[in-house]
C-alpha cells in the first residue's frame, strides 16, 4: 500500500503554540543523568502483586532495586538485606506454574508459588566460569536440572542432594586404543602376542575397568564417568532433555585458525607509557568455522554424530557463480552449518519426545528448523528460510507449544516476520500477517494464546498484541502510544509487565491486565527540570520514495511550529547508526542526545530530518535487503528524497543542506559527501566505516560477501574509494580506541584526503573514547564542532 505524498500522524497535527524550552550544547552534552535514569531492567515479585526494577544510581554507576507496587505504584528501595528474598527477572516455571526456578548471580533456588518459600539448590559464585548457565524442570517435575561449565546436574526435591548427571569432556577416552596408523596397530597387536607380561597387565587393567564400571552402574549413589568425546572437538554447548534420557552437544574445532588480527595502539594511559590490544579479525580474513552436532544416549553412553547433509540445499553453493567468475576453487562438499544465530538454537518439549533444533549455514543465505529421531541421531529438516541477499539474524524464536506436539516459530517467509505452528501432522498455518512484524513470543500456559510485540498501526508504532492459537485472530492488548520496548507475563498470566517509552520519556514500566484493560503506569524516573521543559516533539511522516522503494520512507521532521514564509530554511540531514536499527519509533530514541540537538538547531533556525533509510529494521526483508551488494546506494537515494521533499514542503534551501550521523551514519555521511557533492554542502562523519574490507565479518560478509569473492561490491561500497570527490565542509571525528570500527579507518581517509590535497576537511581524534563516547567532555566537544561547522558552512551566504 503506497501512503500519500505526506503522512502526519494526528498527534503531529495538534502541535503545540509554544516554542520550546531553549537547551544550550552543553547542557545537551552532559551526563545524562540530568535527564532521570531509565528503568533498566523489571520483573515480577512471585504472588505477582509487586514489581521490582533496577535503576542506576544519579551521579553514580551503582544500580539499585526498587520495589514498587502493581496496584497504585507506591515505590521503595529494596534494602540490601532484603536482596536474598527476590526472584529473578528470567524465571522457570514447572508446567503447573506451581513452582519456578531462580537463577540469581550465578546461583539456583526454588520458589514455592503457592507460599512462597523459597529454597536455595546451588550456592556458588556468579563469576566463576562453572557457575550454572540453563536450568529447567525435568519431565516429572520433581526434579530440577542445570548445566555448571560442560557438565549438568540434577537436584532431586525430595532428597535435596545435588548429583552429577552427565560430566562431558572434551579429551581422548584415556582408556580408549591410542591412536595411531595401521602399521601402528599392527606394532601394538605384535607386542601383546609376544610379551606375555605386557598382555596380562593389559587384561588386569581390563578387568578392572569392566568391574568399574558394573560397580557404578549397580550404585545408584555413585557418580556417573565422564563421556569422552574426543580431542579435537571444543564443546560449544549441551541441551539435556527433561527426561534426562539424551544430551545433544553442539561442537566447534578446537583450534581453528580466527586469521589474522591487528593491534589497537593507546596513547593515553595510567602508566604514562604507550600500550596496546588485540584487535577483532577483519571480514574475509577467516571465515568462521562451521559446528557440528553429537547426540548422547545417556543410559548407554552411546555418543553418535548427527549428520548434517539432509538439510535441504545444505550441498548447493549459492554463491558457486561468483566463485566461478572470479575463478576460485568451488565449495567442496556441503556448506559449513552453525547452530542458529546468537541465542538459544534448540528446544526440548517439555516432556523431553521432542527436539527442534534451529541452524544456518555460515554464507547466511538459508536458515533451517529440523526436528530429531532421538534413537537414530537423524535430523527430519521441517523448515527453510532462504534469502538470495541474507536471512535475518533477529526475530528467529522457536520452541514447542505446551501440548508437547506442536512447532511455532517466527518466519520472514511472507516478507515480514511472523508467527507459525506446525502441528504433529506436518501441517504449518500462519497466526499472523500483513505488513507488520511479530517479535518476542510468549504462549499461554494452555498453549491458547500468544503475546507478541507488534507494529500494526505504522512501521514505529509498538504495542503487545495477543493472538489467538485456535484462528489467528489479533489484537492490541496494550495501549501504550506505540512506545512499547519488551513485556513479561506475571506468574499466573493475568497481567503484563510492560516496559515503554516515549520521545521525550526514558524507559519507564506499567501493569495492565494480559487479556487488556486498564494500563497504571508505575514509574516515571525523570527529573523535574527535564520533565518541565517544552520540546521540539518530532514529527512523523513519509516521504515518497522516487528511487525504487516499493513504500515511502519513515522520517521524523523537527522544525519551528510555524515557518516564516518568507525564507528558506538551511537543513540538516541526520542518519541512524547500524544499518538495521530503527529510529523512527514513538519510543525513546538511542540518540538522545542527538535529538537534543536538533532541538538546538531548530532553535537556531534550521530544519532537521532522521530517515529510516532502507536498510533500517521494522519495515520487512526487502527493506532490509535492499543494500545487499550495493552498500550506501539505495541509503543515498531515500536521503536525496529526503532532501528533495524538505525542501518541496518545509521551505528547505537546497543549497544548504548539511549531514551527520554515527557508525553506519558515519559511513551514509561520507557517501552523501563523496557520492553527492552537488546536495551536501557540509557533513560530520562520526567514528565512520571508510573501507568495508577493514569492518568485521558476520557483519559484512552478510551484505557485500568477501573481499576475495565480491571486490567490486565492497569498491562501490567504501567511501574511500570516492574520496577525490569531495567538495564540502567535512569533519571526520573517531574515539581512538574503538574497538568496532577501527581509528585507522579515519586516519586512512585522512592520508587519502592529504594525498588528493583536499581542502576544508579536519580530523578530530578522542583518545580515550571508543565506539560509544562516555565522557561528558568528549561528546562536548565532538558537537561543537559538528554546530560550528553547520554555522559556518550553511548559514553563511
Amino acid at each position: 500500500m503506497r501512503l500519500p505524498t505526506l503522512t502526519v500522524l494526528a498527534a503531529v497535527l495538534a502541535l503545540p503554540a509554544f516554542a520550546s524550552t531553549p537547551i544550550t550544547l552543553d547542557q545537551a552534552m552532559a551526563n545524562p543523568d540530568w535527564i532521570g535514569t531509565p528503568v533498566e531492567a523489571a520483573w515480577w515479585n512471585w504472588d505477582g502483586k509487586e514489581v521490582f526494577y533496577k535503576q542506576k544510581r544519579t551521579g553514580s554507576p551503582v544500580r539499585d532495586t526498587w520495589q514498587v507496587d502493581a496496584g497504585n505504584g507506591k515505590a521503595r528501595q529494596v534494602r540490601d538485606t532484603e536482596l536474598s528474598k527476590l526472584d529473578s527477572a528470567d524465571m522457570v516455571y514447572n508446567p503447573e506454574r506451581t513452582r519456578a526456578l531462580v537463577l540469581r548471580n550465578g546461583d539456583l533456588f526454588e520458589r514455592d508459588l503457592k507460599s512462597g518459600a523459597l529454597v536455595q539448590i546451588v550456592r556458588g559464585s556468579g563469576a566463576r566460569e562453572d557457575a550454572v548457565k540453563a536450568v529447567q524442570y525435568a519431565a516429572d517435575g520433581r526434579s530440577v536440572q542445570f548445566r555448571s561449565g560442560d557438565d549438568w546436574m540434577v537436584w532431586q526435591r525430595a532428597e535435596r542432594l545435588v548429583a552429577p548427571l552427565a560430566l562431558l569432556r572434551a579429551a581422548r577416552d584415556p582408556n580408549a586404543p591410542p591412536d595411531g596408523s595401521a602399521a601402528d596397530k599392527q606394532s601394538r597387536e605384535l607386542q601383546l602376542r609376544l610379551i606375555a607380561t605386557l598382555k596380562r597387565q593389559k587384561d588386569e587393567r581390563d578387568a578392572n575397568r569392566a568391574r568399574g564400571e558394573e560397580e557404578r552402574r549397580a550404585d545408584p549413589t555413585r557418580a556417573p564417568g565422564p563421556i569422552y568425546l574426543g580431542d579435537k572437538v571444543a564443546i560449544l554447548n549441551s541441551h539435556l532433555s527433561p527426561d534426562g534420557r539424551w544430551l545433544l552437544v553442539v561442537t566447534g574445532p578446537k583450534d581453528g585458525d580466527k586469521g589474522r588480527i591487528g593491534k589497537m595502539p593507546r596513547y593515553v594511559t595510567e602508566s604514562g607509557y604507550e600500550e596496546s590490544a588485540d584487535e577483532r579479525t577483519r571480514v574475509g580474513r577467516d571465515a568462521p568455522a562451521g559446528q557440528a552436532l553429537k547426540l548422547v544416549n545417556l543410559a548407554t553412553r552411546e555418543v553418535k554424530d548427527v549428520p548434517l547433509d539432509v538439510l535441504p540445499g545444505i550441498g548447493t553453493d549459492p554463491l558457486a557463480a561468483m566463485r566461478a567468475e572470479r575463478k576460485l576453487d568451488p565449495l567442496k562438499g556441503n556448506r559449513p552449518v552453525t547452530i542458529g544465530f546468537r541465542g538459544d538454537a534448540v528446544s526440548w518439549s517439555r516432556d523431553g519426545a521432542n527436539l527442534a533444533i534451529m541452524l544456518r549455514a555460515v554464507d547466511n543465505k538459508d536458515r533451517w528448523i529440523a526436528t530429531v529421531d532421538l534413537p537414530h541421531a537423524a535430523l527430519k529438516p521441517v523448515h527453510r528460510l532462504s534469502d538470495a541477499a541474507w536471512v535475518n539474524y533477529d526475530n528467529n524464536d522457536f520452541g514447542w507449544k505446551p501440548d508437547n506436539a506442536t512447532l511455532w516459530y517466527l518466519s520472514e517467509e511472507s516478507g515480514y516476520s511472523h508467527l507459525y505452528v506446525r502441528d504433529a501432522a506436518g501441517n504449518a498455518r500462519a497466526l499472523t500477517g500483513g505488513k507488520w512484524e511479530a517479535s518476542d513470543v510468549a504462549w499461554s500456559a494452555d498453549g491458547q494464546t500468544a503475546w507478541v510485540v507488534c507494529n500494526r498501526k505504522t512501521p514505529g508504532a509498538y504495542e503487545v498484541c495477543a493472538v489467538a492459537a485456535r484462528d489467528g485472530a489479533t489484537r492490541e492488548v496494550s495501549s501504550l502510544d506505540g512506545g512499547v520496548e519488551e513485556f513479561r507475563l506475571s506468574p499466573d498470566q493475568k497481567k503484563l509487565l510492560v516496559r515503554y517509552s516515549g520521545p521525550y520519556l526514558p524507559p519507564q514500566i506499567a501493569a495492565l491486565p494480559s487479556a487488556g484493560g486498564a494500563t497504571v503506569k508505575l514509574t516515571d524516573t525523570r527529573t523535574p527540570d527535564f520533565k518541565a521543559r517544552d520540546w521540539v516533539q518530532p514529527q512523523f511522516v513519509s516521504v515518497p520514495s522516487t528511487h525504487g522503494a516499493a513504500d515511502p520512507v519513515w522520517a521524523k521532521l523537527y522544525r519551528p511550529d510555524r515557518l516564516d514564509p518568507d525564507r528558506k530554511y538551511p537543513v540538516v540531514m541526520f542518519v541512524h547508526g547500524a544499518g538495521y536499527l530503527q529510529n523512527v519509533t514513538r519510543r525513546y530514541t538511542p540518540y538522545f542526545r542527538e535529538q537534543m540537538f536538533h532541538n538546538l538547531l531548530v532553535q537556531k533556525g534550521y530544519v532537521v530530518l532522521d530517515m529510516d533509510y532502507r536498510a533500517s529494521k521494522g519495515y520487512g526483508a526487502k527493506w532490509r535487503t535492499a543494500i545487499y551488494r550495493q552498500m550506501g546506494h539505495p541509503e543515498l537515494d531515500d536521503y536525496l528524497d529526503g532532501v528533495n521533499w524538505m525542501v518541496a514542503n518545509q521551505q528547505g534551501n537546497a543549497n544548504k543542506v548539511g549531514i551527520y550521523g554515527g557508525s553506519y551514519g558515519g559511513f551514509m555521511t561520507l557517501i552523501g559527501m563523496l557520492r553527492a557533492p552537488e546536495v551536501f554542502k557540509a557533513g560530520a562523519a562520526l567514528r565512520p566505516v571508510t573501507d568495508w574490507t577493514t569492518y568485521n565479518h558476520e557483519y559484512t560478509a552478510n551484505i557485500l560477501n568477501t573481499p576475495e569473492l565480491d571486490p567490486e561490491a565492497y569498491k562501490i561500497s567504501s567511501p574511500i574509494e570516492y574520496a577525490q570527490n569531495l567538495q564540502g565542509h567535512l569533519l571526520i571525528a573517531h574515539g581512538m580506541v574503538d574497538d568496532n570500527v577501527f581509528y585507522q579507518d579515519s586516519v586512512r581517509m585522512a592520508q587519502r584526503l592529504i594525498e588528493l590535497k583536499k581542502d576544508n576537511w579536519e580530523l578530530a581524534g578522542y583518545p580515550l573514547e571508543r565506539h560509544s563516547f562516555v565522557q561528558p567532555e568528549s561528546w562536548y566537544d565532538e558537537y561543537r564542532r559538528i554546530y560550528q561547522l553547520f554555522e559556518r558552512t550553511l548559514k553563511q551566504p
